[in-house]
């Protein structure tokens, strides 16, 4: 039987994160992203911007969280699954031409929800969430939001199942001149 377990990301934790952003990105994001990018993806470089997210916040409100999977008997190491980043916005998570007051000042906004294909449909998104919520409503927001690309169908299912709506907002990222659409979601964090 395996165990799982959501906990504050620790400085050891830099390089799982980069490694599984990376693999995730290349195995869900195959589709949608020229592949030349994903191939030119430096883990070293994305681990040296998760190092700073964990040591150096923006504010005390920014966190990364981890999801741990371990075997019941414990004998056998734990594993880093799957991560959250999340925090107060910032531009990135306005729509374009929305103001920078638009969101309002109880919004949270995810900006990484990944678990690691291999590790998928065992309850970690689920988890990571779930303690999003509660440090959330420590923190005082009331909304989350949070972006996906318009055709990882993945994403959107388990952000729809979570009791998460669109919100109306879109955008599209240019990855080397290919627009790639996006829709904002969110969800009432007081309440849920």
């Amino acid at each position: 039987m395996a165990l799982g377990f959501v906990r504050p990301a620790r400085l050891d934790d830099v390089g799982e994160i980069a490694r599984i952003q990376l693999t995730t990105w290349r195995v869900a994001y195959r589709r949608l992203m020229p592949r030349h990018v994903l191939e030119q993806l430096d883990e070293a470089w994305i681990a040296q911007q998760w190092e700073r997210s964990i040591t150096d916040p923006p504010t005390p409100r920014h966190r990364v969280l981890v999801a741990i999977e371990q075997v019941a008997d414990q004998s056998t190491p734990a594993y880093v699954v799957g991560f959250v980043a999340s925090g107060p916005p910032d531009e990135a998570a306005l729509a374009p031409d929305e103001d920078h007051t638009a969101l309002g000042d109880g919004v949270v906004a995810v900006t990484d929800l990944l678990v690691e294909p291999r590790w998928g449909r065992r309850g970690h998104g689920s988890r990571l969430l779930a303690a999003c919520v509660d440090s959330w409503r420590n923190d005082g927001f009331t909304t989350a939001v949070a972006w996906t690309f318009i055709d990882d169908a993945a994403t959107s299912r388990f952000l729809a199942s979570a009791g998460w709506e669109k919100d109306g907002a879109s955008r599209a990222l240019d990855v080397d001149d290919l627009l790639i659409p996006q829709i904002r979601w969110h969800v009432a964090v007081i309440g849920t």
